[in-house]
């Protein structure tokens, strides 16, 4: 029979990869797992306030349907007082966008400001969810880099030389996933300037924004200028800032409750827009389309967010920021015992930590060790398109006697090996 011709942008490659399929036998086997990679909140041991989460949803205007593209009103203002009450910034709740998640928000921008084949500039090291969701879109990823020199910091010639005349946007994640490195100040003033002068959008992935580790150095070493930019030395001490209310570009800003509040399973985010007032307007407007053509959040989400935000929200975020704290000082403290084998790299939050680990080995290969023999699973940094061999990406999230025991059976690994 002659094959079933399918769209060429879902063309991927299915088969499982080599860890995957290892994984799946081990848990076949019925075997223990020590996940250090673990992202669903839901599954790490927290405590919800069920009763406030679940009162919230069970509202009687739930039993009646008003579509409205932008989202509810009292849903947009919550997210407004958000900002409001975190950024300091005030922000017209028109101005703000929900969805069911930052991947559909990230679909409704690439809609708005791409032509197939357009490009957008985005980070490397990053999630590599962003392949996907660039492909489903049919527009292209042109990478700009990241660099470790004692801190993470963006290599202003990378932004400057991948602009080509189909750039229609570039995307920062602040902090992003998985280095938590967050955008310094001067870092956001040569963005926001190269797109202001390029005419190009600024898109600011925030959904780990709440999630500050205690001390987030940076290096102070000096940046690479875009031309056209003032030189200011770097600040002690990188602090996570959001980039809403930005008025020299045109700006998007994405959050939402999967992170936030860890209820990915609640389906809500946004968008919160701002720029030069022409430029937002018509922005706006087209949003507005996009999002009456799908009308894809649901009704109780959108009702339930301002008692979400307003009661759920210090209980959540600061349960899930003690987690991520508390693990990333018991890594710190074991690797300080390994005698500079391995080295945990500057960051500034998020919920991730980047290892480096000794080359003796590929990392495929110490991660096939630690499942195998140690029942550990860890990330390799290829996984997030790291340009050198030598590192693994771990959760911060999972229940601290988990990641513990992980991370000691992993550094004793190490000092095995290397005896």
């Amino acid at each position: 029979m002659t094959p079933f011709n399918f769209s060429s942008r879902t063309d991927w490659d299915l088969l499982p990869n080599e860890l995957t399929m290892r994984v799946t036998e081990h848990r076949r086997r019925g075997r223990r797992l020590l996940d250090l990679t673990e992202s669903n909140p839901t599954r790490c041991e927290l405590s919800y306030p069920g009763g406030k989460i679940l009162g919230a949803l069970l509202q009687p205007e739930n039993l009646s349907y008003e579509p409205t593209p932008p989202g509810l009103l009292q849903a947009r203002e919550a997210v407004a007082g958000y900002y409001e009450s975190t950024a300091g910034h005030r922000i017209d709740p028109k101005q703000i966008l929900l969805t069911a998640s930052t991947s559909e928000a990230y679909s409704f921008l690439f809609r708005l400001l791409a032509e197939p084949g357009d490009q957008i500039l985005v980070p490397r090291p990053s999630y590599p969810l962003l392949d996907f969701l660039a492909r489903l879109n049919d527009v292209d990823l042109k990478a700009y880099t990241l660099e470790y020199r004692q801190g993470w910091h963006v290599d202003l010639n990378s932004v400057e030389h991948g602009l080509t005349p189909r750039t229609r946007a570039l995307l920062v994640v602040n902090p992003n996933n998985p280095t938590g490195s967050g955008i310094r100040a001067q870092e956001r003033e040569a963005l926001t300037t190269f797109c202001r002068d390029h005419q190009i959008a600024l898109i600011s992935d925030e959904v780990f924004l709440d999630f500050e580790f205690e001390d987030s150095p940076s290096s102070g070493s000096p940046h690479t200028e875009l031309p056209g930019t003032s030189s200011r030395p770097s600040p002690e001490r990188t602090r996570l800032r959001s980039l809403v209310g930005g008025t020299e570009a045109l700006t998007f800003c994405l959050n939402g409750i999967s992170k936030m509040l860890g209820l990915p399973q609640m389906k809500l985010a946004w968008i919160a827009s701002s720029g030069p007032p022409a430029a937002l307007t018509a922005a706006l407007e087209r949003l507005e389309v996009i999002a009456d053509t799908y009308l894809s959040v649901g009704t109780p989400v959108q009702h339930a967010l301002p008692t979400l935000l307003h009661e759920v929200r210090d209980t959540m975020c600061q349960q899930i920021l003690t987690r991520v704290r508390s693990n990333l000082r018991a890594l710190d403290e074991r690797v300080a015992q390994t005698a500079g084998l391995c080295e945990r790299l500057m960051a500034d939050g998020g919920w991730s930590a980047v290892l480096a680990i000794p080359r003796t080995k590929t990392e495929d290969a110490w991660v096939f060790e630690w499942l195998d023999r140690d029942e550990v699973l860890v990330h390799p940094g290829y996984f997030f398109d790291f340009e050198s061999e030598g590192h693994i990406v771990l959760s911060l999230i999972p229940p601290e006697a988990v990641f513990r025991e992980g991370i000691d059976l992993i550094f004793s690994r190490i000092e095995k090996v290397l005896k």
